[in-house]
């Protein structure tokens, strides 16, 4: 059984670990990072097709034009729509598999407590059944 590193104390000191160390994953923050940075990338890309839109719309003969330039910028406001619950269920389903990683670590630190406390073996030596 591996014995479990001594964090270091201070502010400092435990940040730095916790960045050099695996101990505890930092993903959480970064993901909500990156899911803004996103969002982002996907509202600069409705401002490209309102413009795109109204290029259309000014260098097309009238009628024709703003006919032109309506379904764009209505087709435009559907993908963006479609991008911003596509990217929000990306970033969910990457927090849901780090949660889903923490509670593990979090279970197998209870199982082996429990183990040690009942002076069982580790828990890969359990028996399946």
């Amino acid at each position: 059984m591996r014995r479990p590193l001594t964090r270091p104390q201070g502010v400092g000191a435990a940040l730095l670990w916790d960045l050099l160390s695996f101990e505890r994953l930092m993903t959480n923050q970064v993901i909500h990072l990156i899911y803004w940075a996103g969002l982002a990338m996907i509202a600069l890309g409705a401002f490209g097709t309102i413009g795109a839109a109204v290029g259309v719309a000014i260098r097309d003969p009238f009628p024709f034009g703003i006919l032109l330039a309506i379904p764009v910028v209505v087709g435009g406001f559907l993908v963006m729509g479609a991008l911003v619950l596509l990217w929000r269920s990306f970033c969910e389903f990457y927090v849901a598999i780090f949660k889903i990683s923490e509670d593990l670590s979090v279970l197998r630190a209870d199982v082996e407590a429990e183990r040690g406390r009942l002076g069982a073996s580790p828990v890969r030596d359990l028996p399946t059944s």
